[in-house]
């Protein structure tokens, strides 16, 4: 899509719009996708517009750091991949050549969803272009590794199942964070799934019993030296601060806790952060596009953080 097409809402923080990446590091673009049969709540397709709106309140705070991320990184904003809400075959080749462009440039994608579907793309794009192996370090209140629960072969609920079969990233040396805890009467729930694929699971209850510093100090062990991919889907957070999602689920981690976890992985090897599940009609006060904005700043300061390349 021509970068000029964004002229209306603007770009993620007011940075360049262009597909030229000279000088630049980091890349911003969105994924406006989604499956289009979520039983309840469709709408994430328009989340990269909504949060490039609400980014520009978030931007206002960006001098208190003292110094220009922007300038620094050369943060462009490419646009927003030529898909099409529900095409599969048409939308996953897109998003897989756009963001492997970015990435075979040596540059780090910084996109928007969509719904969790657009991950899938986005990884086989890694695997093919970053020219070393990586993990996943994922933070949702759901593992995304679920088997049978839409008749369709791919979908937003089973990209970290093909994942694995694609032999995309190591499940063992991967981590998932913040799904809510689904066992009843000692019978395994649907978080077993992506453990007997081999994936470490840290529930929500297993996240508050341990606190935060902790569940960081396990983070940095787990992934010293690791290139990470990072995948933050907005439904981690509690829907009392993100209710504009695909799948909300109460008792997710507070807005502070986000950006403590989020702030305590500087200095780790980000090679990729992928923010989805914005659903724009389910956000009326704009307080969950706002947030994702705050993310996204976030990630740009571990993106500016990372260990030199020798």
């Amino acid at each position: 899509m021509d970068a000029a097409s964004l002229t209306p809402v603007g770009t993620l923080f007011g940075v360049p719009a262009t597909r030229d990446l000279t000088g630049s590091s980091v890349a911003v673009m969105g994924v406006p996708f989604d499956m289009g049969y979520h039983p309840t709540r469709v709408g994430a397709r328009s989340g990269p517009a909504h949060v490039r709106t609400h980014s520009a309140l978030v931007a206002e705070h960006l001098d208190g750091f003292g110094v220009d991320i922007l300038e620094e990184l050369g943060v462009v904003d490419v646009g927003d991949a030529d898909v099409l809400p529900g095409d599969v075959a048409t939308s996953f080749t897109a998003v897989e050549a756009a963001v492997g462009e970015i990435v075979a440039a040596g540059v780090t994608p910084l996109t928007f969803g969509g719904d969790g579907a657009v991950t899938l793309p986005q990884l086989r794009a890694l695997k093919k272009h970053l020219g070393r192996d990586f993990a996943i370090l994922h933070f949702d209140a759901h593992t995304d590794a679920y088997d049978g629960i839409y008749p369709y072969d791919y979908n937003n609920a089973n990209t970290f199942i093909h994942s694995v079969t694609e032999g995309i990233a190591d499940p063992a040396a991967s981590l998932h964070v913040g799904m809510r805890d689904t066992e009843f009467r000692g019978v395994p729930g649907v978080n077993q799934t992506a453990r007997d694929l081999g994936y470490e699971v840290i529930t929500m209850n297993e996240l508050t019993a341990m606190g935060v510093p902790a569940l960081l100090e396990r983070i940095r062990e787990k992934f010293a030296g690791v290139p990470i991919y990072l995948c933050w889907d907005m439904d981690v957070f509690d829907p009392s601060v993100s209710p504009g999602v695909v799948t909300p689920s109460w008792g997710g981690i507070t807005a502070r806790e986000g950006l403590d976890i989020l702030r305590g992985m500087r200095g780790l090897d980000f090679v990729a952060f992928d923010i989805n599940t914005v659903s724009p009609p389910h956000d009326h006060l704009g307080i969950t596009g706002s947030l994702a904005a705050q993310a996204a700043m976030e990630c740009l300061f571990l993106a500016a953080e990372r260990p030199r390349k020798s």
